[in-house]
Parts: structure tokens; C-alpha cells; sequence
């Protein structure tokens, strides 16, 4: 190389010196049991705030064990699932990792996130009361289920299903297995039909004169009202009140869908931002906008319907500790006969 060539190529690279380096855009990957259509809104809201890339992997079931299985070649950043029971689990299969994070620890309450940072509630529906419309009824606890006037007035579906396994595990939190045994038992005594069907088979059978109440989740309110589930649906939300009921010694039983970082994550700084967004103020009003859930963040926007049933006290009893319950409650079903 001459001189003058020689003298050309290293101005061109001193120029270039100056110009930033273009990085490649993040991608991360999330597994979820969530249909990626409830969550698909929150995450292009993020890809377009951060320019991150986030890729949704569907999994019915068999989270933990694909993960599980992947080892430390898993592309899995971050695991999100609904029910806290879900996320204990996949502590327990070992297949997360602890998360410091100030923004989390600052916007979750206490209970509704794992003590050593491995798992986080992002939103939450309450087991709620479905109550006729005319029924002179303003409060309600839960212990007021198994009250004999209530016989052949209340609806409810399988109580082995996860939804009141929470409640019972609750319920367990508050009384022990015996007391919960006994209510239970009361509960059983008061059903106006078998239990089973779904949750927004309370709502129809009120409106059918089959039943007066009904436990079932918030949610379903909103699903119904809004046209979502169709015409009769709406018919459906609009023979009943809702009714926020409370433990006579906490709050209302409420469960969530939340997320923990998988323990390999290529990305975990990332994972670790996408999950600060999803407690801000922006993403948790999409949560209530998608899926008619609670924000798990104080002074987060509700969406109205949910709004109406008024001001929702979250009962004080770890998530973790009533999960522990589970299996318990579930024996109690079958002992009573709940579902028989």
C-alpha cells in the first residue's frame, strides 16, 4: 500500500470511529399457558416502547417439564401462567430464578408475589358472589355460604376445580382443615344443584330461578356484559349484582396470572424489564382493558364494570401459604362428598 492510500484508509477509519455501533435488536422468548391473544397487546405495547422483540412459545400444558427438559440450552426467558399455584410449581420443579428488582417489590403487594422474588402476580381476578338482582342483599362473607338459609339457594361449579381449590386452601389459611370441613360440608348442604358447569353457569341459573347466589370469578362479569360471550350472555349479567364478599377476619380471595424468569433466561436483563412494564400504569390498563381483570398495581385504571362492584379489599393471606393448602382442600372435597 502506498503512502497515499495508507494515509486515505486511516482517515476512513477514524471517521467511522465516531459513528455508534448499531446493535442487533433483543429478541426474548416467553412460555406461556396463557392464550398469546389475552396477552398479545401488552407485549407489542412493549416491543414498541423498548424495540425489544418478544416471542410467544404456547404451551396448554407441560410447562414446566419442556423447560425442564431444554436444560440450560432453554431459550425460555421468561414463564408466565394464571394461578399461583402454577408459579409454585415451577418453583418447585426448579425451573426459575430469583428476581431484585425495587419497581416489582414496589408495585405488587406483598402477598400476591413469592417472598424470594421468584414469581410475581401481574393481575388478578376476585372470587366473587353472583346474587339475583332483586335479592335484598348488600354484603356477603364467605362463612355465610354454609348458613342454612341459604339451602337449595346456591350455585357453584366442581370443587375440585382450581378456582374454589383456591377459596377452600383460603379458607383452610383462615380456619384449619376441621372448620373448613365442617363449612364445606354446610356449603354442600346448600347447593341447588349438582356442582359443576362453569362459572358463568351461576349467572344463567339465576336468571333460570334455579338458584339465588353464586360464587364465580369477577372477570366473567365483564366478559358477559360486554357482548363478548354473545346476546344471551348479556342477558345473563344482567339478572345478577355482584357482590365483593369478605373473610369476617380478611379480605376478598382473589388469584392471579403472573410470571416468573426461567432459570436459564438468555436475556435476563430484559426478562427483568419486560416484567417492570408489565406493572407500570400503561400495561396494567391494557390487563384491564384485555381481560376485565384487576391491575395488581395500586391506582392502576379498572376497567368500569369491574369498577362497579366497588372498592376491592385483597385479603391478607400470602398466595403462597393458601397454595400450600391445595392439596388438602382438594381431600376435604372428596370427603365431604362436594361434587357427588
Amino acid at each position: 500500500m502506498n503512502r497515499l492510500a495508507y494515509t486515505i484508509t486511516a482517515a476512513i477509519a477514524v471517521s467511522l470511529a465516531g459513528i455508534p455501533t448499531i446493535a442487533a435488536a433483543a429478541e426474548i422468548n416467553v412460555y406461556t399457558t396463557r392464550e398469546p391473544a389475552l396477552i398479545e397487546p401488552l407485549l407489542q405495547a412493549f416491543t414498541k416502547s423498548t424495540g425489544t422483540k418478544v416471542n410467544t412459545i404456547f404451551l396448554k400444558d407441560g410447562l414446566a417439564e419442556r423447560v425442564a427438559a431444554e436444560g440450560a440450552s432453554s431459550p425460555a426467558d421468561i414463564l408466565m401462567a394464571v394461578d399461583a399455584g402454577n408459579l409454585v410449581d415451577l418453583v418447585d420443579k426448579g425451573v426459575t430464578q430469583k428476581v431484585e428488582s425495587p419497581v416489582l417489590a414496589s408495585a405488587i403487594p406483598q402477598q400476591l408475589r413469592d417472598a424470594d422474588g421468584h414469581w410475581f402476580g401481574l393481575s388478578m381476578r376476585a372470587r366473587v358472589l353472583y346474587a339475583a338482582k332483586d335479592l335484598d342483599l348488600t354484603a356477603f362473607n364467605y362463612e355465610d355460604l354454609s348458613d342454612p338459609k341459604w339451602k337449595g339457594k346456591v350455585c357453584i361449579r366442581s370443587g375440585q376445580h382450581p378456582y374454589n381449590t383456591a377459596l377452600i386452601a383460603d379458607y383452610i389459611a383462615h380456619y384449619g382443615a376441621a372448620e373448613t370441613e365442617k363449612w364445606l360440608g354446610g356449603v354442600r348442604a346448600n347447593l341447588a344443584r349438582k356442582a359443576g358447569g362453569g362459572d358463568r353457569d351461576a349467572a344463567k341459573d339465576i336468571l333460570g330461578g334455579v338458584c339465588d347466589i353464586g360464587i364465580a370469578n369477577s372477570y366473567y362479569v365483564g366478559l358477559m356484559k360486554s357482548g363478548k360471550g354473545g346476546e344471551d350472555q348479556v342477558k345473563w349479567a344482567e339478572a345478577i349484582k355482584v357482590i365483593l364478599p369478605t373473610f369476617k377476619n380478611g379480605g376478598t380471595q382473589v388469584n392471579i396470572s403472573g410470571a416468573a424468569v426461567a432459570k436459564h433466561s438468555p436475556n435476563k436483563a430484559e426478562a427483568v424489564k419486560l416484567l417492570e412494564y408489565l406493572v407500570s400504569d400503561e400495561a396494567q390498563k391494557i390487563y384491564a382493558e384485555a381481560n376485565y381483570e384487576y391491575p395488581v398495581k395500586a391506582g392502576a385504571a379498572i376497567d368500569p364494570i369491574i369498577a362497579s362492584f366497588g372498592e376491592l379489599k385483597i385479603d391478607s393471606k400470602p398466595l403462597s401459604e393458601i397454595v400450600g393448602n391445595r392439596k388438602q382442600a382438594s381431600e376435604l372435597v372428596d370427603k365431604v362428598g362436594f361434587d357427588s
